[in-house]
């Protein structure tokens, strides 16, 4: 069975065809994000636009690196939510008029649960990746960690899970961003703040944990932690503005507070997936979503947790199209309800 994926949630136009749930054919990512960085973050509007042009080309591409005709197609999964509202229209728009054309069910798919699958793709002829070599198994722990989602999601098969806790404000990634706005760094903040926190110390600087209900997180006030140690830093009150901070911090300040950040986040993640496992005791753990590919993200948690971890391959951590058609291939393996391509709406709000 060959699955079609479709995901435009957010900046990145891609599709992607996988076999059987497991075999990664092609994985074609159109991203955008140089005409977001000059901004700072991702517009919503500059993104639809993006997705308009490439959207097409993309598939084609997708279609070509798998060696795969359209009636070799099965079906067509396509991101329904979470994510932005023109970027998602672009995208189930596509879908759905693919689906009616072609004749094809049309699955829709959850960005956040599709980003937990990429962990079930473990063969491909593709060069420049490194797969897992098995799937992982149930119960299954999922810790996943985004721009926009952070959650500790119990799994215990497919399509039967539950979620133990999530952010209350900010994304882990999201405070990524913030931070690395606060000193200058590019976006997007994550690989920028790793890079930088190479150079610093870890622990320079005491940065809080907040202390949540048992599986859940915040970051928004360790953001404001940083904010007011880095206006410390180069003696200036609180009421000093944040973007004026980048022209102030010297190089080594900037690493320093780069790597306290970045170790105490992360713990706080850490912490409460140890938490978790000693509580459900899963017989694997799997990380999901762009911090996954995070390098102290994936040094913490193997430090932490008694059981061996394989991570998927980084490329496979940000918005991919691959996760969403592994996840439509399960779908239609075990037969869950397709979508009706002439009513699929989009749900930016959508939770799992």
């Amino acid at each position: 069975m060959k699955i079609l994926g479709i995901e435009t949630s957010c900046d990145e136009t891609a599709a992607s065809v996988v076999e059987d749930g497991y075999r990664l054919l092609s994985n074609t990512v159109a991203s955008s994000i140089d005409l977001h960085v000059k901004y700072g973050g991702v517009v919503p509007e500059i993104a639809a636009r993006s997705h308009i042009e490439v959207m097409l080309p993309v598939i084609r591409q997708a279609l070509d690196d798998a060696s795969c005709k359209w009636d070799e197609i099965d079906a067509i999964g396509v991101t329904q939510g979470p994510g932005l509202g023109g970027s998602l229209l672009i995208g189930v728009m596509t879908a759905r008029t693919l689906a009616i054309a072609l004749g094809k069910p049309l699955y829709a798919i959850n960005h956040v649960e599709a980003h937990v699958y990429a962990n079930f793709l473990t063969v491909t002829a593709l060069p420049g990746y490194k797969l897992r070599p098995e799937p992982p198994e149930f119960p299954m722990l999922a810790v996943i960690v985004s721009g926009g989602h952070s959650q500790l999601v119990l799994f215990r098969n497919h399509f039967d899970y539950t979620v133990l806790g999530q952010t209350r404000d900010d994304a882990i990634g999201e405070a990524f961003d913030k931070v690395a706005k606060m000193l200058g760094l590019p976006y997007p903040g994550g690989p920028s703040i790793a890079k930088t926190a190479l150079k610093g110390n870890a622990q320079a600087f005491r940065l809080p944990k907040a202390k949540m209900d048992k599986y859940d997180f915040s970051f928004s006030g360790l953001k404001t932690a940083v904010l007011r140690l880095a206006q410390a830093q180069i003696g200036e009150t609180f009421d000093f503005p944040s973007t004026k901070l980048p022209e102030r911090l010297s190089a080594a300040q900037k690493a320093d507070i780069a790597a306290s950040f970045q170790h105490i986040a992360i713990a706080t993640i850490i912490d409460k997936a140890r938490l978790a496992y000693e509580e459900f005791s899963p017989k694997s753990v799997v990380v999901a979503g762009g911090v996954a590919a995070s390098q102290e993200l994936r040094r913490q948690l193997s430090a932490a947790l008694p059981l061996p971890i394989a991570y998927p391959d980084p490329k496979l951590c940000t918005d991919n199209a691959a996760m969403v058609a592994a996840l439509a291939s399960f779908k239609a393996q075990l037969e869950q309800p397709e979508a009706d391509p002439y009513a699929l709406a989009i749900e930016p709000n959508l939770s799992m």
